[in-house]
């Protein structure tokens, strides 16, 4: 079997696997993991207009949280949708 090369953040979780700093979870708390991560899949296109103005403050307030200006869009939708 070939052993493929491991990135530097994949060695560290090797690392904290092997000195025990994960431990199993039960499957309620799997199951609820799970749906967690499923509701954030983006599954669906969404073409809207909007404001240029407000375009550039989003991409600027994106820039500074330091993630893309669309997935922060998808954030606040999610948060809205809540």
């Amino acid at each position: 079997m070939k052993r493929s090369a491991l990135s530097a953040e994949e060695k560290s979780i090797e690392r904290a696997l092997l000195r025990g700093a994960y431990k199993p979870v039960g499957r309620a708390e799997f199951r609820h993991a799970a749906q967690a991560i499923a509701r954030r899949k983006k599954d669906a296109v969404l073409n809207i207009r909007v404001n240029r103005r407000d375009i550039e403050d989003i991409k600027r307030k994106a820039g500074r949280l330091g993630v893309p200006y669309q997935s922060l869009i998808s954030e606040m939708i999610h948060q809205l949708a809540a």
